[in-house]
């Protein structure tokens, strides 16, 4: 699926690097001897997996706003990056709706301003704008999207994202066909996975509910979403990454999700996670239903990734319940204040050598 080993001392900048995803990515990055370079805002959450796990210590990590143009250009002068992974971004729905201007200006402008560093870099041989499964038209129909449906994402989160996508391809078009560097979009699903500390997030949710021994309040629990291990994209971005830097016929929209078996509601999801969880500490939690009258919100959505399939190989290896068994093990160490940087590096070569 991915040889890490291609990645060693190649040089990869990604945006968004202190957060939740950014974080595993740079730990398996450096696990895998790449020289690696993160350019984001600081940790968007207190506690923070980025900071917790120290990974600041083993690579160059760069405190900047994507919105600043000068600023990331001149990153990008310095490091010469041949690898460019995009995953900066206003992330969170019910903010984007607190937050719309933010959430555009960091989502659309952010993108344009990494589109146009990496066309005046020519040390970039691959580029790697990683969205999410919202980009889409959501028509709450049964089947999953494909890499070809419309793009209009309903809320301001969802719909600044379509905007990156199409902001990609007018790059594309207008920029890149003629110049000897791949550019790719990835669409990931609901990703979940410890060290997760977000708001309004139905995982995170669940720990501070279970550390505080209180029930979890479940605002939506028959919304239904594709749910995966957060090492499913990650290994999934890299591997794009790769086969685009070593043959541009990679280079594409691709979407990566679980099978159709882990599209599960919000409120199976939970009750998994109570029942992982008690079984794991001798706890007792349960959920309880308190829909709050919050923004609107899609009900049903899932992917088809049967491109990404048929084009790599690819297939998800963690399904939901095992994803769950790894996100109990590593938050019982963090509560326990134990290693959480040993149990995420053995997740990871446990994920990578299956």
């Amino acid at each position: 699926m991915l040889d890490v080993s291609f990645y060693k001392d190649k040089k990869v900048l990604i945006t968004g690097h202190t957060g939740f995803k950014g974080s595993w990515m740079c730990q398996l990055l450096i696990m895998a001897g790449a020289k690696v370079t993160g350019y984001a805002l600081e940790a968007p959450t207190d506690p923070s997996l980025f900071e917790m796990c120290h990974l600041a210590d083993h690579m160059q990590s760069v405190i900047g706003d994507v919105r600043d143009l000068d600023h990331m250009k001149k990153v990008f002068d310095e490091v010469q990056p041949e690898i460019v992974i995009h995953m900066a971004a206003q992330p969170i729905v019910r903010e984007s709706y607190k937050n719309p201007v933010y959430t555009y200006e960091t989502n659309v402008m952010g993108t344009v301003n990494v589109l146009e560093c990496v066309r005046l870099t020519s040390s970039v041989k691959s580029f790697l704008n990683v969205t999410t499964d919202k980009v889409y038209l959501n028509k709450e129909w049964e089947w999953g999207y494909r890499e070809n449906e419309e793009l209009n994402g309903y809320d301001p989160y969802s719909n600044s994202k379509s905007c990156s996508e199409l902001v990609t391809s007018s790059y594309l078009n207008s920029f890149f066909k003629d110049m000897d560097v791949a550019i790719s979009t990835a669409r990931a699903g609901n990703v979940i996975g410890g060290g997760d500390f977000a708001v309004d997030r139905i995982v995170p949710d669940c720990i501070r509910s279970a550390e505080k021994k209180e029930d979890i309040i479940v605002r939506n629990p028959f919304s239904t979403r594709p749910y995966e291990h957060v090492l499913e994209p990650v290994v999934a971005y890299l591997m794009i990454a790769k086969a685009q830097y070593e043959d541009k016929k990679y280079a594409g929209n691709y979407n990566v999700g679980p099978d159709e078996t882990d599209c599960w509601t919000t409120g199976n999801l939970v009750t998994l996670f109570c029942e992982k969880w008690n079984r794991a500490t001798g706890d007792s939690i349960k959920w309880i239903d308190r829909y709050d009258g919050g923004p609107h919100e899609a009900n049903f959505l899932k992917l088809d990734c049967s491109k990404l399939k048929r084009t790599f190989g690819w297939k998800p290896r963690w399904n939901v319940e095992t994803t769950m068994e790894k996100i109990v093990e590593w938050s019982h160490i963090y509560l326990q204040h134990g290693d959480v940087a040993d149990c995420m590096k053995r997740q990871i070569e446990e994920f990578i050598t299956e």
